[in-house]
């Protein structure tokens, strides 16, 4: 496979939930991918289970990649994480602000992305491979899509090697925005975070939270079949699929899947594809 797969889940809360990400992790194996990352909850509210299934994952022999969110860490809790995954082998991490717990605000010692990113390169020196953030379609909370790269950049001066998108529909807004950021003087790989469809209301939430945008044509043809499962699956599996096709044929350095735990529909994206 001539492009990297990376895929995202979310630390499980009951037993139930662990022994099927542990199914769902089984299949995706199958395809090879580059790392699994776990994601870190608003405000750190799942730390001890984000790190308990990112070192499950590290001891079954696959490279993990835990999420670290500055919101509500102190330099302390970085450190002390830092340790706990260096001398587990972790090599790999996803850093990002954060989101606060709904109605909180929390103080911080990292305001932002940048300042948690040169902290762990202060303490780490190049013993990890950092990644972070990046919105093809503008951060919800910046004021312009120029201040969004420039925020984006200051990441990447800090020390950051690479990126993961935010999910989107529309690959002109990924492609425009390497662009931009190559004109500025960026030049990491930007992998695209891909959302399989799975159901609209779901999807519509967390689009009205993150920022994405769902084009009104596929929003209006998902709303028709909210009601009918199987056709909503497949006309998420064939966006999904051309999405990817087109990320891939323009030259996207891999894909990295927002999984929800889940893998049957993504190894069906992922079969679909025309690799040369």
């Amino acid at each position: 496979m001539s492009f990297e797969l990376s895929f995202e889940f979310f630390p499980p809360k009951t037993q139930e939930g662990t022994a099927k990400l542990l199914e769902t992790r089984q299949q995706l194996a199958l395809l090879h991918p580059k790392f699994f990352s776990v994601t870190f909850g608003a405000g750190g509210s799942t730390r001890d289970r984000t790190m308990e299934t990112v070192l499950g994952i590290q001891r079954d022999g696959f490279e993990a990649a835990p999420h670290i969110s500055g919101i509500s860490s102190t330099r302390q809790d970085i450190q002390d994480m830092l340790q706990v995954y260096q001398s587990h082998g972790i090599r790999r991490l996803v850093v990002l602000r954060g989101d606060l717990p709904s109605g909180e605000v929390t103080a911080s010692d990292f305001a932002h992305a940048s300042d948690l990113v040169a902290y762990i390169r202060e303490l780490s020196g190049d013993s990890f491979h950092i990644e972070v953030a990046a919105y093809p379609e503008t951060h919800p909370e910046a004021k312009s899509a120029l201040q969004d790269i420039q925020h984006f950049k200051q990441k990447i001066d800090a020390g950051a090697n690479g990126a993961i998108t935010q999910y989107f529909y529309n690959a002109d807004a990924y492609f425009q925005f390497v662009d931009q950021c190559q004109s500025m003087g960026i030049h990491v790989p930007i992998v695209p975070g891909i959302m399989p469809i799975y159901n609209y209301t779901q999807l519509a939430r967390f689009s009205s939270v993150c920022g994405a945008e769902i084009p009104r044509w596929l929003s209006l043809r998902l709303q028709d079949f909210n009601e009918d499962a199987a056709s909503l699956r497949a006309l998420g599996l064939e966006v999904v699929t051309n999405l990817c096709q087109r990320l891939l044929d323009g030259g996207a350095p891999g894909l990295h899947f927002y999984t929800l735990n889940q893998a049957t529909l993504i190894s069906q994206i992922i079969e679909n594809l025309d690799i040369q």
